[in-house]
């Protein structure tokens, strides 16, 4: 079953955060995912809104847990996490209707 990463998060530190994404895109392309929404621009119906939002489909939750875990991608979790703010990374299962 897909699992679903999202994450929301204000860019605290632009400079240092430049290097995050060309490092981080080598390794979670290894884990075959669809990225469903990358968005610096998002608005808010509810709530107070992030400037970055991010939804990546993975085909299933150990290839969500594969990427996150990867220890090549562990310095760059900690640059995301030391240049951003009022982070937000969750795991959501596929819905599937019942029959």
């Amino acid at each position: 079953m897909a699992a679903y990463m999202i994450a929301s998060f204000d860019i605290a530190d632009p400079q240092a955060f430049e290097a995050y994404v060309p490092g981080m895109m080598p390794i979670l392309l290894k884990y075959d995912p669809d990225i469903l929404v990358a968005d610096y621009g998002a608005t808010a119906l509810e709530g107070e809104c992030r400037r970055v939002n991010v939804v990546i489909r993975f085909k299933s939750e150990e290839a969500l847990n594969g990427f996150y875990d990867d220890p090549e991608y562990q310095p760059l979790k900690e640059l995301r996490l030391r240049t951003t703010a009022n982070s937000t990374c969750l795991v959501a299962k596929e819905f599937v209707l019942p029959a």
